[in-house]
């Protein structure tokens, strides 16, 4: 069972991480270590070509690593990323991108945490990543 509501989880990110509200990031479904996030279409965040461009790919992703941890181990607001690994695969289509997160291994100090991109109604990826948690010692997962 999740440690945390999307709805808590989109509170707490909205007081404590004005970018992702900035951006509109939202979580729509978290799990224990999983999470489902989405980036709403926004013409901001294209680049020359009409791709959507990779930092909100990244932050996306970084936005849903978060999410997927405070599933696993509640709302602990000073997990920190410490690194962040992200392949582009194929042109995201104009419109929402939709972001899974699943924790692949959980310990007392760190997680490692894999995100697929996809554009909303597609099947394919458009990008695939992997990052590291830093949880601080004081954490009880």
């Amino acid at each position: 069972m999740s440690k945390i509501t999307p709805e808590a989880f989109n509170t707490l990110t909205e007081r404590e991480l004005p970018i992702a509200a900035n951006y509109g990031f939202r979580a729509e479904e978290i799990g224990e270590g999983t999470a489902r996030v989405r980036a709403p279409f926004n013409a901001h965040f294209t680049r020359p070509g009409g791709t959507i461009s990779g930092p909100v790919m990244m932050a996306l992703t970084d936005f849903g690593m978060y999410a997927a941890l405070m599933g696993a181990i509640g709302p602990v607001e000073l997990a920190v990323t410490t690194n962040l690994n992200i392949n582009f695969l194929r042109l995201p289509a104009p419109v929402d991108v939709v972001a899974d997160c699943n924790i692949i291994k959980l310990g007392r100090r760190l997680a490692v945490i894999e995100v697929t991109l996809r554009s909303e109604g597609e099947d394919a990826p458009i990008a695939h990543a992997t990052g590291t948690y830093s949880i601080p010692p004081d954490a009880k997962p």
